[in-house]
C-alpha cells in the first residue's frame, strides 16, 4: 500500500468520537496535571477545505480531493475542574519524501494562538505516526499521534520555549502523554 493510501487510512480510522486521558508535566513550575478530553473528528467538505486555504492565505491547489481535511471539536476537563472547548478545521497538504509524507498542516484556528496557522508535518506510514510541528510566538509545539490500531491512538506533546532563529529546540516547557480510545457508536 502506498504512503498516501496509508495516510488516508490513518485519517479514516480517526473519524468518529474519541475519549482521551492525558497527563501534562509543566516543567516551568514542576506541576503534573491530568485531564479528560472528549473529541469528535469528521471529514471536511471541499468548500471548507477551500476556506482553510483562503483563511491561511495559502497558494491555490486546484483539486483538493487528495488532501485530507477534517473538523475537530473537543472539550477538556482538567482534574482541577477547568473546562476548555475548541473546534477547528484542518487540511494536510503533502508530498512524498523518501518513505515519508511531508508537508503543511493548515488550520483555520490554532490551539496556542486563536488564528489561522500553517505548521509542518511528517507522516511515517510504517509506524502509522503523524508528527506535527507548530511555531507559535513563544512556544514551538511538537505533537505526535501514533495510531496503534483503529481504536487506539497514543499522543505525545512536547512544547519548547521558542529559541532564537536557527537554534535547536532544547528548553522544554511542557510534556504531555495521552491514551486516546475510539468510542463505539
Amino acid at each position: 500500500m502506498s504512503a498516501a493510501h496509508v495516510f488516508q487510512d490513518f485519517f479514516d480510522c480517526c473519524v468518529g468520537d474519541w475519549v482521551t486521558e492525558r497527563t501534562y508535566h509543566y516543567l516551568t513550575h514542576q506541576q503534573v496535571e491530568r485531564s479528560h478530553t472528549e473529541f469528535t473528528i469528521h471529514p471536511l467538505s471541499p468548500v471548507l477545505k477551500k476556506k482553510v486555504i483562503t483563511d491561511n492565505g495559502y497558494e491555490e491547489l486546484g483539486d483538493l480531493s487528495p488532501y485530507p481535511g477534517y473538523h475537530l471539536a473537543f472539550e477538556t476537563v482538567s482534574e482541577a475542574g477547568e473546562r476548555v472547548a475548541h473546534s477547528l478545521n484542518m487540511l494536510f497538504v503533502y508530498e512524498q519524501s523518501g518513505d515519508l509524507l511531508v508537508g503543511d498542516y493548515l488550520r483555520d484556528r490554532a490551539y496556542e494562538e486563536a488564528k489561522p496557522m500553517v505548521a509542518k508535518f511528517q507522516f511515517d506510514p510504517q509506524l502509522r505516526e503523524l508528527k506535527m510541528q507548530t511555531i507559535y510566538t513563544r512556544i514551538v509545539s511538537v505533537d505526535t499521534i501514533t495510531l496503534v490500531n483503529p481504536s487506539l491512538r497514543i499522543r505525545n506533546i512536547l512544547n519548547y520555549h521558542r529559541p532564537p532563529a536557527d537554534q535547536p529546540l532544547t528548553d522544554v516547557a511542557l510534556v504531555g502523554f495521552g491514551v486516546e480510545q475510539k468510542q463505539s457508536n
